[in-house]
């Protein structure tokens, strides 16, 4: 009886780079869950600075000081660029459930459109706020 050669696979974490390309279609998948989590993080700045008014002055001075520093507008911009994806997202989905766009073209151009847009939208909405 002959021995049987034994196949050489890789691991499932050594998949990524040399045997698997990330697509843009499970891309922007994840990246709608991450912006939609990532958001607590401006609604929490935004609490803390809201209940900070409200509890006095020597509150808001450190609240307003973190809201308004480069954290603060870091944090503001992430937000605003994860609410435009999300809706861009919600909006492509819409379109999923119509059953149209599902062919691999179409959906990774939609990926595409999603985080392009949402930057276009970012940049737009904060030149028209300052």
């Amino acid at each position: 009886m002959t021995a049987q050669k034994r196949v050489e696979r890789p691991l499932s974490p050594f998949m990524f780079g040399k045997y698997y390309r990330l697509q843009m279609t499970s891309a922007s998948s994840l990246l709608t869950r991450i912006t939609g989590h990532a958001l607590v993080a401006g609604v929490l700045l935004a609490v803390w600075w809201l209940l900070a008014a409200a509890a006095g002055d020597s509150h808001f001075a450190v609240a307003n000081a973190v809201a308004t520093s480069w954290f603060g507008d870091l944090v503001f911009t992430g937000s605003l660029w994860a609410v435009w994806y999300h809706y861009l997202a919600g909006l492509r989905h819409l379109y999923y459930d119509a059953g149209k766009g599902l062919d691999i073209r179409t959906a990774e151009r939609l990926g595409w459109i999603c985080v392009a847009g949402s930057v276009v939208l970012t940049v737009i909405t904060i030149v028209l706020v300052q």
